[in-house]
């Protein structure tokens, strides 16, 4: 398949259009990791039995924490540990079940309502936020509080929001504590930053990968420890490049998606990322390569992107900071600012208007 002329993507290059910097807070993961770490510590919480799991509260940006700490936590979890991206708790809620409620600003309508509705269940709960109004009522309420730093949009304060949901998963008994694992994944960001970061090489994956997404609707696939990280891909690339991305899951795409490529394509150009990891079942690894293997006949390009590190958390973020990556740099290439989502803000406006 064609592929756009390379363009430099370099420092210079991304700051024309990176007003606000944002490919910094990108590559500041490894800091944000220590950070986190120091901030969870310093709040002082006490170790607590939760025998009902987690349930993570929280949308966008800072919701996605909770859905990759699951995912590097995978099969070391000893509770269940669920996701609430709504107004309202997961059904199987008790008064034994901790929810952990995250919010950047502190002022995101369908956090408070399930804090709200966690305070009402009886239930334990933690607020990871930088303030606002879930900061006050915790305060009233005698609730611990994560202090997350300012400063970020909330999607680049993702070390923040998935830190804290693995160490309030451990001090619930949800899971072991993963702290070391995270301090060995911020100095293995730091390698991959220097790899992949603006001062990196022109052909390195990050920039490779976005001139060969450049003019495409990327559909990430993700299987297993990837499956969260797929979609974290997907809503980078729609807020910082400001494009149509869709991300959906193996083994189930081979039973419904992978018909979409066999019809007219209608002018439009589909790239396919696939996003691989050692660990996966070894049937799952197999699919992820038939798959590309049929969709590639009529895919602008096929990419199989693997996980790098040791531990599943060095693992998830490895590709956490790769899509982190080519988002910022695709937004360079089309020419847009990656930080302003005005049509978020302006959704919440008119949301706010309404009775």
């Amino acid at each position: 398949m064609s592929r756009p002329a390379t363009t430099g993507l370099d420092g210079g290059a991304v700051a024309a259009v990176d007003a606000s910097s944002q490919l910094a807070d990108v590559t500041a993961l490894p800091e944000q990791l220590r950070d986190a770490l120091w901030k969870i510590e310093s709040a002082g919480i006490q170790p607590f039995d939760a025998p009902g799991g987690l349930i993570v509260a929280g949308m966008g940006g800072s919701g996605i924490g909770g859905a990759l700490a699951r995912a590097a936590l995978g099969d070391r979890m000893s509770r269940p540990i669920g996701l609430a991206r709504c107004y309202e708790l997961p059904a199987w809620a008790t008064p034994d079940t901790a929810v952990l409620c995250s919010s950047y600003s502190g002022d995101t309508e369908e956090t408070l309502a399930c804090y709200e509705a966690a305070g009402a269940l009886g239930a334990p709960r933690i607020v990871a936020t930088t303030g606002g109004r879930l900061a006050e009522l915790a305060r009233q309420d005698h609730v611990p509080i994560i202090p997350v730093a300012g400063g970020y949009q909330p999607r680049a304060a993702v070390a923040y929001m998935m830190v804290a949901a693995l160490e309030v998963a451990s001090l619930c008994g949800a899971g072991p504590s993963v702290r070391s694992e995270v301090d060995v994944a911020a100095a293995h960001a730091e390698a991959l930053v220097s790899e992949w970061g603006p001062d990196g090489a022109d052909d390195c994956l990050a920039k490779d990968l976005a001139q060969a997404l450049h003019e495409t609707i990327p559909l990430i696939a993700g299987a297993g420890l990837t499956a969260a990280v797929a979609y974290r891909w997907k809503t980078q690339l729609n807020e910082n490049a400001k494009i149509h991305a869709f991300s959906h899951e193996l083994p189930e795409l081979d039973h419904n998606e992978i018909v979409g490529w066999t019809g007219p394509q209608d002018g439009v150009r589909f790239a396919a990322v696939f996003l691989d990891d050692c660990d996966l079942h070894p049937r799952a690894r197999q699919r992820i390569e038939l798959t590309r293997q049929l969709v590639e006949p009529a895919a602008a390009s096929t990419h199989v992107v693997q996980t790098r590190g040791e531990s599943r958390t060095e693992r998830v973020l490895s590709l956490v900071l790769l899509g982190d990556l080519v988002s910022i740099y695709l937004a360079a290439l089309r020419g847009v600012d990656p930080t302003p989502v005005a049509v978020i803000e302006d959704f919440k406006a008119r949301l706010a208007s309404l009775p």
